[in-house]
């Protein structure tokens, strides 16, 4: 869940972060293994490289990441395992954009179609919802934890497309190929991003606000649980108060 109430997102889950647990680790070595059919060394493939790091940052250990790369990049007949994109919109006339991974297309879309007729919301025809999203890198740092100038004259230097003050911290912000080059430059000098993701960001963003607000927060959770989701970006803002009541 994207490009909304970035800081307050970050915080509360952080506390969801052992209950979700094992299907972070589920999603993350599914990412893992998508990637690895493309090649298993993450030093030439992208996509494995930025699955390797998100699998790490949810604590899967270096010899289970290893295992599914050996076995999706060097074993015949694995799981094989198709991405998609659903268009969405939600209540009050918000938007979202669900990422998949599946290894039963037909299964997928009649869970995915099911949760939406019971919660609000609705798929949206091909194109009308993504225009909406950009995709870029975003590197995201604490007030407090890293000195600004340092932080931008290293950003920039590394290839980073700007640095923007937001509140509560920084946003270093990238192209989505540039993004792990900058994070390990950042590294390297002791700056510690409390968390970076490669996602799609709204243009514009809708503001909820009561029962529409709540729909919407059920709605993007119950999206995030389902197991063949792997990301939900959506375009709306709510006050921070009922976004830790939701955790």
């Amino acid at each position: 869940m994207s490009g909304h109430n970035r800081w307050s997102k970050i915080k509360h889950a952080k506390a969801a972060t052992d209950a979700k647990r094992a299907a972070g680790w589920t999603k993350a070595l599914r990412e893992v293994a998508m990637a690895a059919k493309s090649g298993g060394d993450p030093g030439t493939n992208a996509r494995l490289r930025a699955a390797v790091e998100k699998a790490r940052a949810v604590n899967v250990p270096n010899d289970t990441i290893k295992r599914s790369i050996q076995k999706a990049a060097g074993e015949p007949g694995g799981d094989s395992y198709e991405d998609l994109v659903y268009e969405v919109y939600g209540p009050g006339g918000c938007a979202a954009v669900v990422e998949i991974l599946t290894d039963n297309r037909n299964r997928t879309a009649g869970e995915i179609r099911k949760l939406l007729e019971r919660h609000h919301g609705k798929l949206a025809a091909s194109g009308s919802v993504l225009y909406l999203f950009h995709k870029q890198g975003h590197i995201l740092f604490e007030t407090g934890t890293v000195d600004e100038d340092a932080l931008m004259e290293t950003a920039l230097e590394a290839g980073a497309d700007d640095v923007r003050t937001e509140d509560g911290g920084f946003v270093v912000v990238t192209q989505p190929g540039q993004m792990l080059t900058v994070k390990e430059a950042l590294e390297a000098k002791a700056m510690k991003p409390v968390h970076t993701e490669v996602g799609l960001y709204p243009e514009i963003t809708v503001r909820l606000e009561g029962k529409e607000a709540e729909q919407m927060l059920k709605l993007v959770n119950l999206l995030e649980e389902q197991e063949d989701v792997q990301n939900v970006f959506a375009n709306y803002e709510v006050d921070d108060a009922l976004l830790e009541q939701h955790g």
